[in-house]
């Protein structure tokens, strides 16, 4: 964790707010005191440990594409091959273990749902188990920040989105951001090769997409596991329809919460509509927080269950429009 340490400001101050100018490196470099080529030599090397998975743009849930969360309960023999089978997808961008009967759970995501659809059936196929597939409904707080001084996710306004209508060129610009941005002095240079647009236009559309919501942030995404947070909790309660926007907005204000949204429910398999997440360093503690979220919640009597994370497959920003992911 030195070396981390080192780089806090980089890491911490720059997960939202990163520089739409030309040189945001040398920005960057100017705010922390440090070099633009010290910046560029220091976010590599932590790419290289994985600490950083992108330097890039994080969409609003379901605005420029469609997407669900899905799962499926195999013998603890098969997981390892499954696993790789599902992770090989294109359209998958997060694959994990879970500490449940349904032990596999992965996002898939896709530029609209017919894709994401054939995806789930091709996955099916592959793999020989059905699929739990459960949509996002409503969010409360999905932002992937992560404060590493307090531990809890940073509070953002949130904007309800619905689906964008992109242009072709858009498109193209969403096809090239996904990936991250090249860890090169102008990055919006190489984007705007990719994208067939001026480089003020790629800095003048990405301003935009923050403002209408469309993009949720644009700067350093991390992988909290190499943070040391692998206490990682997916709670679920079964809580009624009237009752569960109120909660879930309560539940996305406090700190410890990381992530909190609605899915529908898949029942009977699947009864439960609200989710959230809570990243820890300490499984004692996640479960600490879990049951205090319960108890002063209301929520002591409403059907539950806690996941825990075992082991990540896959971690790496959603596909929309098509972008190869480099390196």
């Amino acid at each position: 964790m030195t070396a981390v340490a080192a780089a806090f400001p980089l890491l911490n101050d720059f997960q939202r707010g990163f520089p739409l100018v030309a040189r945001p490196f040398a920005e960057i470099g100017r705010r922390c005191g440090m070099p633009e080529q010290a910046v560029l030599d220091e976010l590599r090397r932590l790419a290289g440990e994985g600490v950083v998975s992108r330097v890039g743009v994080v969409f609003a849930a379901n605005a420029v594409g469609a997407g669900t969360l899905a799962a499926m309960q195999l013998a603890p023999a098969e997981i390892d091959e499954v696993a790789a089978a599902v992770s090989e997808q294109p359209e998958v961008n997060h694959n994990y273990e879970r500490e449940h009967a349904y032990n596999l759970w992965f996002v898939v995501t896709a530029p609209n749902r017919a894709e994401v659809s054939a995806a789930l059936r091709r996955i099916e196929r592959l793999s020989g188990h059905e699929a739990l597939s459960l949509p996002l409904i409503e969010e409360y707080h999905i932002d992937l920040g992560f404060d590493l001084a307090s531990g809890g996710a940073p509070r953002a306004p949130r904007r309800p989105q619905a689906a964008a209508a992109l242009g072709a060129a858009e498109r193209r610009l969403l096809a090239a951001v996904e990936h991250g941005f090249e860890l090169v002095p102008e990055p919006f240079e190489a984007l705007a090769r990719e994208a067939g647009m001026p480089a003020a236009q790629v800095i003048a559309t990405l301003g935009r997409w923050l403002a209408e919501g469309l993009a949720r942030r644009v700067g350093v995404v991390l992988r909290h596991r190499a943070l040391g947070y692998s206490a990682n909790a997916m709670a679920v309660w079964d809580v009624p329809d009237l009752f569960v926007s109120g909660i879930g907005a309560r539940l996305a204000r406090r700190p410890e919460v990381t992530l909190c949204y609605r899915r529908e429910r898949n029942a009977p398999r699947w009864p439960y509509n609200l989710f959230c997440m809570i990243h820890g360093r300490e499984r004692r503690e996640v479960e600490r927080q879990i049951g205090a979220i319960g108890r002063e919640e209301q929520l002591s009597d409403a059907p539950h269950q806690v996941l825990f994370s075992r082991r990540a497959f896959k971690q790496r920003g959603a596909r929309y429009g098509g972008g190869k992911q480099r390196g």
